[in-house]
């Protein structure tokens, strides 16, 4: 086929998604802060999309309770909500736990590998007070049950819940750096081995419970 003389527009689809990725890791990692204000043309210079995608971004941000949409006036990120990273939380619980359930049975050696090596450096992080580390570990110690589950409706709510928590982490490092996650992440791998689904389930849940917000 000839090969075109311009390059296709990316699609509309994705740039919403760059919009939504930016925009929420903006908000967890404190770039935005709570209050503050957003306004669509600065949003859109930055991100370098148009408005339609950032609109689209900042709807399902406040769906998710990240942003906060008034109509005819202003859209704000939205300021810290202790009673919605406690709702969050339950979510979060159990869908890990489904996650670790179906996981286990699928797992092999690279995968508790791939754990182990993720613990590692969570406990390195947490050592050294890095909460970006430790955060970025700790997810992925336990996206390799998410991915191994491979349920995309689960996978679709943790990604809707999972910034309320770790944006309220952030806030609160000390709930961070006096976790017993170490310790709980290596029992999951022992019984994962050991091939106990419903045993590094119940943990799982423990362990995302082991949150304070």
């Amino acid at each position: 086929m000839p090969v075109p003389t311009t390059n296709a527009a990316p699609p509309r689809e994705l740039l919403r998604d760059r919009a939504l990725h930016a925009l929420r890791a903006a908000i967890v990692d404190g770039t935005l802060e709570p209050g503050e204000r957003l306004v669509d043309a600065e949003l859109c210079a930055w991100l370098g999309v148009s408005r339609t995608p950032v609109r689209e971004a900042l709807t399902q941000l406040e769906r998710t309770g990240l942003v906060q949409i008034r109509p005819g006036s202003r859209t704000l990120v939205a300021p810290l909500d202790v009673r919605a990273a406690v709702e969050a939380q339950a979510v979060a619980a159990s869908m890990h736990e489904l996650a670790a359930r179906e996981a286990v049975p699928l797992s092999g050696e690279s995968h508790r590998e791939l754990m182990a090596a993720a613990n590692a450096q969570f406990a390195h992080a947490l050592g050294s007070g890095d909460v970006d580390a430790a955060i970025a570990a700790d997810d992925a110690f336990h996206h390799v049950f998410v991915d191994l589950a491979a349920n995309r409706r689960l996978a679709g709510i943790l990604d809707d819940v999972t910034p309320l928590l770790r944006r309220m982490e952030r806030v609160r490092f000390a709930s961070l750096s006096g976790r017993s996650s170490v310790a709980q992440h290596s029992s999951i791998i022992e019984l994962t081995q050991a091939g106990d689904a419903d045993g590094a389930a119940a943990l799982v849940r423990a362990n995302w419970l082991t949150l304070k917000p």
